[in-house]
């Protein structure tokens, strides 16, 4: 690690998406030496990756609809592993951002995004049905942080 490292990685800090040529201009380099470089900080673990970060008005990412989370119970006859295998079975359920196994009452926490409340219905009889699910609790998700 040099200077003009140091300079790179405070540039791409600030902006991740700076074209090389750009890049090379700031830090006095050509923009072959400096994606070099950045290829090199890259491979070494200096650099790890490159994120996005959104604007807190933009909703953190989440995807439009109704955020829920839904607290699951399997049936007396249900396991775990056939619970998540059905999870993961085609077509899946494109819904799900996560399912938790968790302590307490219920077995699961789920996290979803659905787009209306028929669109929940159907997923909770879904679940039901091919999931082993016998008892659910959902709650609305009014605003994130």
């Amino acid at each position: 690690m040099d200077a003009i490292d140091d300079e790179i990685i405070r540039e791409l800090t600030a902006d991740a998406r700076l074209p090389y040529r750009e890049l090379g201009a700031r830090v006095g380099l050509s923009a072959n030496a400096a994606a070099a470089r950045v290829r090199r900080l890259l491979s070494s673990g200096v650099i790890r990756g490159f994120t996005v970060a959104s604007a807190p008005q933009a909703g953190r990412g989440r995807p439009p609809g109704l955020e829920v989370f839904i607290e699951v119970r399997l049936a007396p006859d249900a396991t775990n592993e056939g619970f998540t295998a059905a999870l993961l079975q085609p077509p899946g359920f494109p819904q799900l951002l996560d399912a938790v196994h968790v302590t307490g009452s219920y077995d699961y926490l789920l996290h979803a995004v659905v787009p209306d409340p028929p669109a929940l219905d159907a997923l909770v009889r879904r679940l039901k049905r091919e999931a082993g699910v016998a008892q659910t609790f959902t709650r609305l998700a009014l605003r994130g942080t």
